[in-house]
């Protein structure tokens, strides 16, 4: 006769003593947390969901749908219907044979249910497929909607994938399986971690829930990460100037000025020096300048695109030219940077100024007729939410924007790290592009309402010119030589929008490059890496689609053939330039000060 051993033993009583104890502590922090909601600031409801007009237009098209084709209705529920009761009697089968064994699943890989039990156990499994099913019919039920507006579809997809994401077994302790097996082990400390991870995540965002992505504690602007050499060489209440200090002994004469998109900070750049953009551009022999941005409180309330545009960009230029000794500056803009760029030029056109010699646009749009995967977030009902919002606290938070952001991928961004941080207890990794993707920055209220009314809503830029600082500014008027950047995959600035604006500008001398990868990654892409290549075709008289057809191909980064293009706007060389070499003050070394001012702070 055998002793049968059970690999999985019962807690003794010393262990369920300890998980004890254990819960006790969770009941503790949940009166902390309880503590945290209460006295949140709160933001306005607009900017969590659609207005229930929505809604209301959406049950009414479905009913309508159901009136004048109840045969398409009835093929619906009759399909989700036979899919559910199938899969009962399924699991039924399977619990009759006397073995805890799952049915079999039929269903697509997700990575969402990695863990074994999702596959084996019968209580999961059906957890897992009832979810797939019941996401599947919704799915199906608003792409089927005939009569809606297409903006309005669009936006009822977007929010109904929401849901769908939201409602994942995953999300929730009783039916993640990698959550409950860890309470177990670590007899219930897993989940105190948890709830000290979602707690120091609301006191960290004045009771807004943004889920840390990285740990913060391993990084130090100027020890590990925005290192390169350099000294703040000037300072206003819009920007600081980073000079940095040059590693060859000759430079190229015209110097480079990098304006940052100020819904971030600069050091994307110069994460480290490995990837760092800032450095690669040093060593090729250019002097270069970097803005970095005030992160605004509500002070700044009455700063506009116009602010940004006299006491930064042209107070830059001024003060770049007056440090070399240069007439002249090759300028570059990233992102929004890169659209207040083109709105620069054009003011610059209109007053006879030749300050700058070339421009180079990263993933910037300045044709917004095609608003793409931010559609359901340019509506009116929710910049008027965001209207109100600034109205109320002087700024658009830096929150508003992360957690716009982060939606557009709500399982990687917020429910994958949030499964990992509050369910599992785990430490965010010390991973140095999710640390400054959590180090973001606040917009002021008249800058932020000209940009998404103006700009994004009504595309003025693009259809017709925008009216600020008392002209009427054109794409048509930008004429310097361009070199513009477009990512493939980037959803915050598709290429194809990037291209198209591109195209009404007024230069002959132009340049597009279409990069692998997205909206950070195409753009913080060393050659050393080996790791996206990208297309150029210089014919850019034709429809995006027809350009990248005819485009040639390169497997390496586009970094040289931009290094390529602006060596032969860079003038001739010069000896090295030292920061403060010829008396011009020096404030501090970089990254600066500014840089280091929180979004909560």
């Amino acid at each position: 006769m055998t002793t049968k051993t059970n690999k999985n033993p019962a807690p003794d009583e010393a262990a369920l003593a300890r998980m004890t104890e254990n819960m006790n502590k969770v009941e503790a922090l949940g009166a902390r947390l309880t503590e945290i909601m209460i006295s949140r600031e709160g933001h306005q409801a607009a900017l969590d969901a659609p207005n229930q007009e929505l809604f209301a237009k959406a049950a009414q098209s479905y009913w309508n749908e159901a009136v004048q084709n109840p045969a398409k209705l009835i093929e619906h529920q009759v399909s989700f219907w036979t899919k559910s009761v199938s899969h009962f009697v399924e699991a039924q089968k399977a619990l009759a044979k006397g073995k805890l064994e799952a049915p079999l699943d039929r269903t697509a890989k997700d990575r969402r249910f990695a863990n074994p039990l999702w596959e084996s156990h019968p209580y999961f499994n059906f957890v897992k497929q009832q979810y797939l099913i019941n996401a599947e019919a919704l799915s199906q039920a608003v792409s089927d909607v005939s009569d809606l507006d297409p903006r309005e579809k669009q936006r009822l997809g977007y929010f109904s994938r929401q849901i769908i994401d939201m409602m994942s077994p995953t999300n929730f302790l009783a039916t993640n399986p990698d959550a409950l097996e860890r309470a177990v082990e670590t007899e219930g400390e897993s989940l105190i971690k948890g709830l000290e991870n979602l707690i120091a995540d609301l006191e960290a965002n004045n009771g807004e829930l943004i889920v840390r992505l990285a740990d913060e504690k391993a990084f130090e602007l100027g020890r590990n990460i925005a290192t390169s050499p350099g000294k703040v060489v000037f300072r206003n209440r819009m920007f600081e100037l980073i000079q940095y200090s040059p590693t060859t002994e000759k430079v190229n004469a015209t110097p480079v000025v990098i304006f940052p998109p100020w819904i971030n900070k600069f050091y994307i750049l110069d994460l480290k020096e490995q990837n760092s953009l800032v450095k690669w551009i040093v060593d090729q022999g250019h002097t270069l300048f970097m803005v970095s941005w005030i992160n605004p409180d509500k002070s700044y309330r009455d700063v506009g695109m116009g602010d940004y545009i006299e006491e930064g960009f042209l107070k830059a230029f001024d003060e770049v030219k007056k440090i070399t000794g240069e007439k002249q500056v090759n300028a570059v803009g990233y992102c929004i940077a890169g659209t207040t760029l083109s709105l620069s030029l054009s003011l610059l056109k209109q007053r006879g100024d030749t300050s700058v010699k070339s421009a180079t646009f990263f993933t910037a749009l300045t044709d917004f007729s095609d608003q793409g995967e931010f559609q359901p977030f340019l509506t009116d009902d929710f910049i008027d939410g965001i209207e109100a919002e600034t109205k109320d606290k002087g700024i658009l938070p830096s929150i508003v924007m992360a957690r716009t952001f982060s939606f557009l991928r709500s399982n990687d961004l917020v429910y994958g790290p949030a499964i990992k941080s509050y369910m599992l207890g785990d430490t965010p990794p010390a991973f140095d592009l999710l640390y400054w993707n959590g180090d973001g920055a606040n917009l002021p209220e008249k800058m932020a309402m000209e940009y998404l009314r103006g700009l994004c809503q009504q595309n003025k830029l693009a259809d017709g010119g925008f009216d600020l600082l008392g002209h009427h500014l054109e794409l048509g008027d930008i004429d310097v030589p361009l070199l513009a950047v477009g990512c493939e995959t980037d959803h915050i600035a598709p290429w194809k929008d990037s291209f198209r604006g591109v195209q009404q500008m007024g230069s002959k001398d132009k340049t597009f490059i279409m990069t692998q990868s997205g909206h950070i990654a195409g753009i913080v892409n060393p050659p050393s890496k080996g790791k996206y290549g990208h297309y150029t075709n210089p014919d850019l008289s034709m429809d995006h689609k027809d350009w990248l057809e005819g485009a040639e191909f390169q497997a390496s980064s586009w970094w040289p053939t931009w290094g390529e293009w602006l060596k032969n706007q860079a003038g001739a060389q010069v000896d090295a330039r030292i920061p403060g070499a010829n008396g011009q003050e020096i404030i501090c070394d970089a990254p600066g000060t500014y840089v280091s001012r929180k979004a909560n702070g």
